[in-house]
């Protein structure tokens, strides 16, 4: 894994977040493995999938390692670091760094459910102990 506070150089695209996505869920797997999780969702060649590891393991964001003739690839990173990375250059870019700011907006955008009011108040609880 890399370090939490070092995102490859190059993020990852849309389509590479999917791939993301899955090798988070399953820990690691082999070309066909997410092919066929992706391709349940929507049509998606075999080729496609392929190309974009091999360009992802090229970009740092994705590992492989060999067993047999297959590929066994995983994160390079794991989600909650990606996921905090992406939003600290969010933040940065769109709230010149405030957090308040980023999570005032998210909450705005959509209706938000009564558990997840509870969690983010427990959070704030939490930041606020931690002072």
């Amino acid at each position: 894994m890399t370090c939490p506070d070092t995102l490859p150089a190059k993020k990852p695209t849309e389509a590479e977040l999917e791939i993301l996505r899955v090798l988070w869920a399953k820990g690691e797997a082999t070309v066909r493995d997410v092919h066929d999780v992706l391709n349940a969702e929507r049509p998606m060649g075999y080729t496609t999938v392929l190309k974009t590891m091999q360009i992802m393991t090229e970009k740092g964001l994705v590992a492989r390692t060999e067993a047999g003739k297959a590929h066994i690839y995983h994160a390079a990173m794991a989600e909650s670091d990606m996921q905090g990375q992406l939003l600290r250059d969010l933040s940065e870019k769109l709230f010149s760094g405030s957090t308040a700011l980023l999570a005032m907006h998210a909450l705005s955008m959509q209706p938000t459910s009564d558990e997840e009011l509870q969690l983010i108040k427990a959070l704030i609880e939490r930041k606020r102990g931690q002072q």
